[in-house]
């Protein structure tokens, strides 16, 4: 059976913090499928299409990764691409807290059928959030050190 991993995000936009996490799982999946969830609620910074091209260009050079996009429950998601696992990144304690109340609700609701895995952000790049860079962003500080080189275009 193919093991296929969802890394699902609003990725606005996606950081280096995201790529590392991308980067160190693709060994350990057949397949991953970065998930762009959209949520109307929310308010982005991105558009949707910017989003799905920075994250395509960013990995052009993993064939195993595929980049789509979603509405509703993630695992209602896994469940349509027949993906096993949900692979979350771990920046610190409080992403400890919360990325776990998640991961035990999914499982419970999914009859333990999608495993989450939690991979920890190298520590150099810890401090990267979506939130901090689009900060950054807003206030015209130097983003590219936190982005790919892809995002570095605004």
């Amino acid at each position: 059976m193919e093991r296929i991993a969802v890394f699902p995000g609003s990725f606005d936009p996606i950081t280096l913090g995201h790529h590392d996490i991308i980067q160190r799982a693709v060994p350990l999946f057949d397949k991953i499928i970065v998930a762009i969830g959209q949520n109307a609620q929310k308010n982005y910074m991105f558009s949707l299409e910017q989003r799905k091209r920075w994250i395509e260009d960013s990995l052009k050079d993993y064939p195993t990764v595929e980049v789509d996009t979603y509405e509703g429950l993630t695992v209602d998601y896994c469940k349509k691409r027949n993906a096993q696992f949900i692979l979350r990144g771990l920046r610190n304690p409080a992403d400890f807290e919360f990325e776990k109340a998640i991961a035990h609700t999914n499982h419970a609701i999914t009859k333990k059928d999608i495993e989450t895995i939690f991979l920890l952000t190298s520590s150099g790049k810890s401090y990267i959030s979506s939130s901090i860079v689009r900060d950054v962003i807003k206030n015209k500080g130097n983003y590219e050190i936190l982005v790919p080189e892809v995002v570095r275009v605004l």
